[in-house]
């Protein structure tokens, strides 16, 4: 049932570990990168909500949640094929929105699906298994242009716009990895065809944009209490994963290679060298997603996530002050517990806290506080003159003194918050003993 986020999230994975160099590679300074990383926060917000709202009022022969795998899948293959390809930091920034958009076509749906599938006494096991997923694919993406490099690929061949001839391999290996595994997902476990009662209500519910829209807004109006007290944590926790993904392959290249210049040799060894460092915390969240059922059972998904997002806090507090490259791998530990978490128990916690007919609707939602810190990320650190306007506050330069080092800082403080705001879901605590065999409490 979860082979196919395999493919989505080695898409994702290409995405966190190469759009920031290829924009650097196309002439982008490091203060622009939030900002030019928008696709993604936006793409979601916009798209998410509104597809998840959708498929649970979809009919069609093939399900509520296929059509949307599929559109999604094929969208992904064309962004993934094309992106190497770029010639401009436009171009690449247009083909950002047709890959971000067929991967948020795809998301929240495969997400609704597993949820639909699963009895809630079922659903930490099939969210943690997502996420084990999550962790193989991205270990896969991040550490195939490594692999190409050990095969006898020059790391410093590039094409005519400077982005190495290693990205377009990996890239059009995703597309076909990413798309053939959705495919398969499809064909081999077909979603629970709709009972009559719950088609009867699908077919009776108002249809058209207004309508989505309307559904949007009266979900978010009655949003369950776990889901509300979710949103502080998901504010601290991706304001960081974020600021990480985009700056990380900088601090490499500062600490251990002395270089800032995306043209040298030595920026192309701190990609591959993140690329690995991202294989390793991708690996240690697929074997900690499988190792952590067992530990939700006992204290639940909530205290099981703070502990992560605090190991992963200290892990990239340690980054700014590694130079040694062998010992960039022992922060990837706790960086790994904190994404394996991430990809699991919060989705844990919340779909057993949202009515079952709203699913997908919720799911999107989720998604917006998920995306709503990747925007204020981007808008607080970076700063684009357009001419007529400027845009953002520019605290990467202004505030942080252009310092990748202290981004990350930053960012590890907010991993740490995150941990913090995650004890406040109650709804995230294992129940008593007796409650949970269904006794009375005494």
């Amino acid at each position: 049932m979860n082979l196919g986020f395999l493919g989505l999230q080695f898409s994702f994975g290409l995405q966190q570990g190469n759009m920031g160099p290829i924009y650097s590679y196309l002439g982008a300074s490091e203060a622009q990168l939030p900002l030019l990383q928008l696709a993604g926060p936006m793409t979601g917000l916009i798209v998410q909500p509104l597809i998840g709202a959708l498929s649970d009022r979809t009919t069609s022969r093939w399900g509520r949640r296929t059509p949307y795998f599929l559109f999604g899948a094929v969208l992904c293959a064309i962004g993934l094929l094309t992106m190497p390809l770029s010639a401009s930091i436009v171009m690449a920034v247009s083909l950002m929105w047709l890959l971000d958009a067929g991967n948020n076509i795809t998301m929240e749906p495969y997400r609704a699906y597993v949820s639909d599938r699963l009895d809630p006494a079922q659903r930490h096991t099939g969210f943690l298994t997502q996420s084990a997923f999550t962790g193989l694919a991205q270990m896969l993406a991040y550490l195939t242009p490594s692999l190409l490099v050990m095969l006898g690929m020059d790391r410093d061949w590039v094409d005519p716009h400077g982005i190495p001839y290693t990205v377009r391999i990996v890239f059009w290996f995703g597309a076909a990895l990413s798309f053939g595994t959705i495919v398969w997902s499809v064909l081999r476990v077909p979603e629970l065809p709709l009972g009559a009662e719950e088609r009867a209500r699908i077919e009776a519910a108002p249809r058209g944009l207004g309508a989505t829209l309307a559904e949007v807004g009266s979900a978010i109006a009655t949003m369950p209490v776990a889901m509300r007290r979710l949103g502080l944590m998901s504010l601290f926790q991706w304001f960081s994963f974020w600021g990480y993904w985009t700056y990380v392959p900088y601090v490499v290249a500062r600490n251990v290679y002395g270089t800032s210049d995306p043209a040298s040799g030595g920026f192309h060894a701190a990609v591959l060298t993140n690329g690995e460092m991202a294989a390793t915390y991708n690996l240690v969240a697929c074997l900690a997603a499988f190792g952590m059922v067992p530990l939700v059972r006992r204290v639940g998904p909530g205290p099981m996530h703070a502990l992560c997002l605090a190991a992963g806090g200290l892990g990239v507090l340690a980054l700014p002050h590694i130079t040694d490259k062998a010992l960039l791998f022992l922060p990837m530990i706790g960086v790994g517990l904190a994404w394996g978490s991430t990809m699991g128990n919060p989705y844990a916690i919340l779909s057993n806290a949202v009515p079952p007919e709203r699913t997908g609707v919720y799911m999107g939602i989720f998604n917006m506080m998920i995306v709503l810190p990747m925007l204020l990320f981007s808008v607080l650190m970076s700063e684009l003159d357009l001419g007529f306007v400027r845009l953002g506050f520019g605290l990467y330069e202004r505030l942080l003194g252009g310092d990748p080092r202290q981004l990350l800082t930053v960012c590890g403080a907010g991993l740490l918050a995150a941990a913090l705001a995650v004890l406040r879901v109650r709804e995230g605590r294992a129940a008593p003993r007796g409650l949970a065999a269904g006794l009375a409490p005494t």
